[in-house]
């Protein structure tokens, strides 16, 4: 392979350093095996590509003969600095001066080459230093020459990641290297260094990219959005996308992808000590563009001090454009999802057999779990029995979920606090409160996510809020439906305050209060007693549907529901059932699966005497007294079976 004039530079100097170290005596020769000969250092000498030079042997020992000899290599691989090369193009990256450029020119000839190596020894004599030390440096690069000063921590080779130097040792000994990213760059091969960030992503540049942004501050919005902004911001070859690492060896590296690509960096930074991390690596590798994304605005004290732009991004979803390019399809209305959002959904949309509610659901999956119990939704509007200007309210809470996105996106209106929507299911147990939450996901695809108290409210100070912020976060990064049964055990009426109890406990109502206003989905809250809600809840209640207990023809209708075509079963009387037993549908469902059980055991079809042995199981379970005049002709089965 032909060399380069870097490398030819690189070689010249070597071979001078080795002919003023051969001169003036060389390694003592009663360490055979320990030192390099001059035999050999003849022998590399003349294998060394690009040196056609005076033999070793007849170069003069004054400096200024070895100069002549060098400059015109030297003028030859500054000439070189400005054409199209993977060194010289990484140099310009880096924005490395011409005296920078020569001292990586004679690392990176020495990292790359076993036979620099070994006169790196010889000059240095030690045979196992075969990378060069400081102290060789400073002879390399002798006079006004920046030499050895370009090693420096803070110098540019250094800060662009293109160097290494050890942090302990004697000075004079610590040996200068180029990282291995750089080695493999160097000989073409360009997979990303493994120190950088796992979840780390590499983004070319488009047309779009059109940017001249140094430093862009990016908050508000999805976390797609942000980096959609970020990018269009900055000046960048390519974008690599990515969280702060977590050491120092992380930045490093990190730092040198970007100036081997001539990347932009944009940092997704959440937390405050990542924050303070990032600024003092944004200001140290001032030769790169970066972008500091985050959800919420920064503190001014946490930003780089270098001069940046500030974009803030209101919360918009996905649009026509996102969906095609992400899923080749228009918008479902059903689903209003975020640029973010639909990259998830993208991500799984193949894995679960390309149906897009699946792949919806999968969004909410893994990060609710711990949370909430999840309801996968399976009864529809048939399945509900409710009267008319009921079932008309939650028809309507499905459309205005659906059609949030025409209401909000395309005609203007301001979605004050949010666009969120938070409905009130009040009514006594047994009603079809929960059941009308699962047909409402049904309808809309979504999954529902019942909140579980025993996993939220903790009797610690604070714990209750952590667990609920927990809940928040993760739901809003998903489309779902939020459904707190019994939801007056958290959003109670707030009490006059006698005690340190009694005043955490109105702090938790108010933190609520105001994670319900910057919540985007839908939250069900469910109530056997709407005037235990407090009244600022109420306030903010967009849907309020009111069960009651089925009337006569609900009943039968409920009744007949509640026995499934493939159930074998006689001639059930279920109109009398519904007219002498003024019960929930929660009890008429429990009734005719308890006597499904007897008929099962007894291995026949369910007739009335097990409808009738399970209505009475039902009136024993809450206290309700079971006389003949109720059940009539069949008050002998439960006498009998008693």
């Amino acid at each position: 392979m032909r060399a380069e004039p870097w490398e030819i530079f690189a070689n010249g100097l070597l071979q001078a350093e080795a002919v003023l170290r051969r001169t003036s005596g060389g390694p003592p020769n009663d360490l055979a095996g320990l030192v390099i000969g001059d035999t050999e250092i003849d022998r590399i000498l003349d294998e060394l590509p690009g040196l056609d030079g005076p033999p070793a042997e007849q170069v003069a020992t004054v400096r200024a003969d070895l100069d002549a000899h060098i400059s015109p290599l030297r003028d030859a691989f500054h000439t070189s600095l400005a054409k199209q090369s993977r060194f010289t193009t990484a140099a310009r990256r880096a924005g490395l001066t011409l005296d920078e450029a020569e001292v990586l020119a004679v690392l990176t000839a020495v990292e790359l080459g076993p036979a620099q190596q070994r006169l790196v020894a010889y000059v240095q004599d030690d045979v196992s230093a075969t990378r060069v030390w400081l102290s060789t440096l400073e002879r390399l690069f002798p006079g006004e020459h920046a030499g050895v000063r370009t090693l420096a921590e803070d110098a540019r080779l250094r800060r662009a990641g293109l160097v290494v130097v050890p942090p302990d040792g004697a000075w004079g000994t610590r040996a200068a290297s180029i990282p291995a990213r750089l080695a493999w760059h160097l000989r073409g091969d360009e997979s990303p260094g493994p120190e950088l960030p796992r979840r780390s992503s590499i983004e070319p540049a488009t047309k779009a990219h059109t940017g001249s942004a140094e430093l862009v501050i990016v908050s508000g919005g999805d976390r797609a959005s942000r980096h959609l902004a970020a990018t269009r911001a900055l000046r960048g070859e390519a974008f690599v996308i990515t969280s702060p690492p977590a050491d120092e060896a992380g930045w490093r590296a990190l730092i040198l992808e970007a100036t081997l690509r001539g990347a932009a960096i944009v940092l997704d930074v959440e937390d405050t000590t990542a924050r303070a991390d990032s600024a003092h690596w944004i200001e140290r590798a001032d030769h790169l563009a970066w972008a500091i994304c985050s959800a919420d605005a920064a503190a001014l004290e946490s930003l780089p001090r270098r001069p940046w732009t500030e974009l803030r991004l209101e919360h918009r979803l996905a649009d026509e454009h996102d969906w095609q390019e992400l899923l080749g399809e228009p918008p479902a209305m059903e689903h209003r999802l975020d640029r973010e959002e639909l990259r998830l959904v993208a991500a799984a949309y193949d894995g679960v057999g390309r149906d897009l509610d699946a792949a919806v659901r999968r969004l909410a999956s893994g990060r609710l779990e711990n949370l909430a119990v999840r309801i996968a939704p399976r009864r529809t509007w048939d399945d509900l029995v409710l009267p008319r200007h009921q079932e008309r309210q939650l028809r309507e809470l499905v459309a205005r979920h659906r059609l949030s996105n025409t209401v909000f996106e395309d005609w203007g209106f301001r979605p004050i606090p949010s666009a969120g929507l938070v409905a009130l299911f009040a009514g006594p147990s047994g009603t079809g409160k929960t059941l009308a939450v699962e047909v409402i996901g049904h309808a809309l695809s979504l999954d529902v996510y019942k909140i579980d108290l025993s996993t939220v409210v903790s009797k610690y100070i604070g714990e209750t809020e952590k667990n609920l912020e927990q809940i928040f976060s993760a739901a809003s990064s998903a489309n779902l439906v939020l459904f707190f049964d019994e939801a007056d055990a958290i959003f109670g009426k707030r009490s006059e305050v006698a005690d340190a109890h009694d005043r955490y406990a109105n702090i938790e109502v108010a933190y609520l209060l105001q994670r319900l206003e910057r919540y985007d989905g839908i939250v069900v809250m469910a109530t056997n007693l709407r005037a235990n809600i407090d009244d600022a809840f109420l306030r903010r209640i967009h849907v309020h549907v009111e069960f009651r207990d089925p009337d006569e023809q609900e009943r039968l209708r409920i009744w007949q529901l509640s026995f499934p075509p493939a159930a074998p079963a006689e001639e059930l009387d279920l109109g009398w059932l519904a007219k002498q037993f003024r019960i929930t549908g929660g009890n008429i469902r429990n009734a005719a699966l308890t006597s499904a059980f007897f008929a099962a055991e007894e291995g026949r079809p369910i007739a009335m005497q097990d409808v009738v042995r399970g209505l009475d199981r039902e009136f024993e379970k809450i206290g309700r007294l079971r006389t003949e005049t109720d059940f009539g002709q069949y008050y002998r089965v439960l006498r009998d079976g008693a």
